[in-house]
């Protein structure tokens, strides 16, 4: 019998921070999931987390763990999908250390993901971001920082991990201006602003008086925002919008609907598709394949270049009686 607890620990300390130098958010990712499968087994089996053994986290747990996240905590698909890197990091590295469990870390990192369905990329329209970007109370303090934090996701395409990590210092006013970021993978850019986007971050920036390395979105206390707290107010000036402009209405719009909206905004204008990829910090072209088969003007346009059928309508009718027959059967 071999306790789980040294392994995990040394997994996080060792293998992630020292090892592989994991970003904050790969590490809470990691915890969190963690932590949902440890305690998913102590209300199964009673024992504690720090007194379990790995034939307690067998393959078929592990199993009943990921439909205990679909049917219990109502986690879509791709969530589910999500959680098993870490279990998976895990048995990798606890493979090396533990021979002696190598049926059973098999068996676990064999478990396949479930497929599902892959929907069509929502988007806004240009009217309905602006009817957004309207829906902040202007008087209030939040409703300014709610219209500039918008307003950078949708100009520049951020992720909302990538908005809610900003600081006073990433944004950078004049000639050339652009906000950087850093992405998935550690990978650094820099999006160029327009003058609107530019125009209201300069306000906001006065308003704000922050230093270099304050938050660039703060809360009223001065701390960052967290991702939950940047979906609630999309959310809820959504629905604001949506008493102006008709089409948001029943609409569930969350902050990568508005990295989604600069992508399609890009790809209308006639940019290249690896131009955008660059632009949302994509690792490859083929992630901005997606945009494309979600901008239904595309396949208009090409549609309207092919030749037209001339091939009259009608049904087949045959000319004799005996192939009448044969075609009857």
């Amino acid at each position: 019998m071999t306790l789980i607890a040294p392994t995990l620990q040394a997994f996080f300390t060792d293998r992630l921070l020292q090892q592989r130098q994991a970003s904050p958010q790969t590490i809470t990712a990691y915890r969190d999931t963690l932590r949902l499968l440890l305690t998913f087994v102590h209300q199964r089996t009673g024992k504690m987390p720090a007194q379990l053994d790995w034939d307690d986290l067998d393959a078929v747990t592990i199993s009943e763990f990921l439909n205990h996240l679909e049917t219990e905590r109502h986690n879509s698909t791709r969530t589910r999908n999500v959680r098993p890197t870490a279990i998976r990091s895990l048995f990798s590295y606890a493979a090396l250390r533990h021979p002696e469990h190598a049926l059973l870390i098999q068996r676990v990192l064999a478990i396949p993901p479930k497929r599902f369905d892959k929907r069509i990329v929502t988007f806004l329209t240009a009217t309905e971001v602006d009817a957004l970007l309207a829906a902040p109370d202007q008087a209030r303090w939040e409703g300014r920082r709610d219209r500039a934090l918008m307003l950078l996701a949708v100009q520049a395409g951020l992720r909302v991990s990538e908005i809610t990590s900003l600081n006073c210092s990433d944004v950078t006013l004049g000639t050339g201006a652009s906000v950087r970021c850093e992405g998935k993978g550690r990978k650094q850019r820099a999006i160029p602003l327009t003058s609107p986007a530019e125009a209201i971050l300069r306000l906001w920036l006065r308003e704000r008086a922050g230093h270099p390395d304050d938050p660039l979105f703060p809360t009223r206390t001065g701390r960052r925002l967290s991702r939950d707290a940047v979906a609630l107010r999309v959310s809820t000036h959504a629905a604001t919008a949506a008493q102006r402009c008709p089409s948001l209405l029943g609409r569930k719009i969350h902050p990568h609907v508005l990295r989604h909206s600069c992508a399609m905004s890009l790809l209308q204008a006639g940019v290249d598709t690896s131009v955008i990829a660059l632009w949302l910090g994509h690792a490859g072209v083929r992630s901005t394949d997606a945009y494309v088969h979600a901008d239904i003007s595309i396949k208009e346009r090409a549609l309207a270049l092919t030749t037209p059928a001339s091939a009259k309508p009608g049904r087949y009718r045959p000319t004799d009686k005996m192939l009448a027959f044969l075609e009857s059967l």
